[in-house]
């Protein structure tokens, strides 16, 4: 039920986005990037986040979106890259730390503290057909930090009503890079959208304060939606 409670917003959400973003893609690209050698598509979906060596903490849930290509290179062989546009990685329910601040360091005792770390991410992989329309996928991610901020929260008859947002750039790298390994099945006999999920391990020390590695984890279920795929198949025929 919990599972059903999360991936039902996805869903919804994605297809959402999808729709939108189809519109204002096709109106701007039409068919222009897709061919029988070419695939240009919207994706997102959910994020479940963490980071190594964070004693106590939880894992962080999330939601991505970005846009993709898949460059065909043999029958069952494809490049696939984009960007993640909206990209997070961080770790939920860490301990409160001092903030110099003894009003705060009060109101948030007894709290916990969502670390949240905003990236523009670039997968680039190599996808190989196993069987059918099931594809592997692994390569590699660079992601690019553009900000990071440490939710404090504690709670007020019950409710996590009390909520103090702590810019914490500073503290962490502007490079993140790691190894992604996945899985994921195109339907419509390998013409409509690809389910996919996608491990990514970080190989970044991304916390300069902390002692001991701190890596980004993320595990990415999402959906991928081509734009204007059936045009540019049809344009490439003729």
């Amino acid at each position: 039920m919990k599972l059903k409670k999360l991936l039902l917003p996805v869903i919804f959400s994605l297809f959402s986005y999808g729709v939108q973003g189809q519109v204002l893609i096709s109106l701007l690209l039409g068919d222009k990037l897709n061919s029988d050698k070419l695939e240009f598509g919207i994706d997102g979906g959910m994020n479940l986040l963490n980071i190594s060596n964070t004693a106590s903490a939880k894992t962080l849930t999330n939601w991505n979106l970005g846009f993709y290509f898949d460059f065909k290179m043999k029958e069952k062989l494809f490049i696939h890259t984009g960007v993640i546009v909206k990209s997070r990685m961080g770790v939920a329910n860490l301990t409160p730390y001092s903030l110099n601040n003894n009003q705060l360091d009060s109101l948030f005792t007894g709290g916990s503290v969502d670390r949240k770390l905003n990236y523009f991410n670039v997968p680039v992989m190599v996808r190989y057909r196993i069987i059918g329309y099931l594809h592997a996928e692994g390569g590699i991610q660079l992601g690019l930090r553009y900000k990071s901020f440490d939710y404090f929260k504690n709670g007020i008859n019950n409710k996590e009503d009390l909520v103090f947002k702590n810019n914490i750039s500073d503290n962490f790298t502007r490079i993140d890079a790691g190894a992604v390994l996945g899985l994921g099945y195109k339907l419509k006999k390998g013409k409509g959208m690809t389910l996919s999920a996608r491990y990514y391990l970080g190989l970044v020390d991304v916390d300069k304060q902390a002692s001991g590695n701190q890596q980004n984890r993320a595990l990415y279920i999402n959906v991928s939606i081509p734009v204007g795929r059936s045009k540019g198949l049809a344009k490439a025929e003729n």
